[in-house]
């Protein structure tokens, strides 16, 4: 059984309680930060993993909301014809030729089902911050150039957040991450968690 290094230790071995100073009043007040960080860290995660697993349900049937249903995947739409093909930017040939390929379009599904499946569960951590900040920053480079900041959009703000969940291990907190841990096959193989 692998120990964690010391890189590896969670927020959750901070203090739970500390007495704040003394106030002028004389009272002290537990801080909480801690405990409520963690819980906050843990409805970011839940409501990036959302964000993930409803594009994926939204495109797969074609749910009213971004995807009409006559371009549900189910029904043979394609997920990346309508954004990939109306790139403008930089990068526009690169993106217009990846528009609708079956293998881009399967390759972005099963990215969006796996990244929002890991969020919302808490497990595999790791390797959804790595594939979300992937998909996230093609999705950047597609978007350029950016109409409302000169470099900044959401694509990299949530990427972000998805590292920052990755190394709080915000998974074992309303989610699944502290059973995913114990799994064998994880604890041989940090990367996993």
């Amino acid at each position: 059984m692998t120990t964690p290094s010391s890189h590896d230790a969670p927020i959750r071995n901070l203090p739970r309680q500390r007495t704040a100073p003394v106030t002028t009043t004389g009272t002290t007040h537990p801080d909480v930060r801690p405990v409520a960080l963690q819980y906050v860290l843990a409805a970011l995660r839940l409501a990036l993993g959302w964000t993930f697993l409803w594009a994926f349900l939204d495109k797969t049937f074609g749910l009213g909301y971004a995807t009409p249903s006559e371009n549900a995947w189910i029904d043979g739409g394609s997920p990346t014809t309508g954004y990939l093909s109306g790139v403008e930017g930089p990068f526009k040939d690169f993106f217009n030729d990846l528009a609708g390929t079956t293998w881009v379009d399967w390759l972005f599904m099963i990215g969006l089902l796996g990244i929002g499946l890991a969020l919302m569960l808490g497990i595999g951590m790791r390797i959804a911050a790595v594939a979300g900040v992937l998909m996230l920053g093609m999705m950047y480079l597609a978007s350029l150039p950016l109409d409302t900041n000169p470099f900044l959009d959401q694509h990299i703000t949530e990427a972000l957040m998805i590292v920052v969940l990755a190394l709080t291990f915000s998974g074992r907190y309303l989610g699944l991450g502290r059973l995913w841990e114990r799994i064998p096959l994880v604890q041989k193989n940090r990367w996993l968690i």
